[in-house]
């Protein structure tokens, strides 16, 4: 099972230029705190960007991987659906630069904004 299936994560849209994830907040998101894992918003947030950033390489022996990530927790979550909406800020020939905002699904404000940077490498 890969990380998305395991945390319940769609890929509602895919684009090279936008991406879209949803996921359904779960018992398995949760700290004990009973509000979601930080975790989560990085792993939505890098989800999001390496589908879109791979996208935008057309050499099928590259892929682009994270190489750092910022992400800033603006409001807890104990229950809903987060939706993740990654668009590019730069592509480049090697690096790339995504923003990602997530958000309780019908709601406007932010839960987490995150920046995050991929390189593209060979995969030999």
């Amino acid at each position: 099972m890969n990380l998305l299936e395991n945390l319940g994560i769609d890929v509602i849209d895919q684009g090279k230029t936008r991406v879209v994830l949803k996921m359904k907040i779960e018992d398995k998101h949760m700290q004990p705190h009973k509000i979601m894992h930080g975790g989560i918003n990085a792993v939505l947030a890098e989800t999001a960007a390496s589908i879109g950033a791979n996208l935008n390489i057309d050499d099928e022996n590259s892929v682009a991987v994270g190489v750092d990530i910022m992400t800033h927790h603006l409001n807890s979550v104990k229950d809903g659906v987060l939706v993740t909406e990654a668009t590019p800020v730069r592509v480049g020939n090697t690096i790339q630069t995504w923003t990602v905002t997530t958000h309780l699904e019908n709601h406007a404000i932010p839960t987490s904004l995150s920046t995050v940077t991929l390189k593209k490498v060979a995969l030999k």
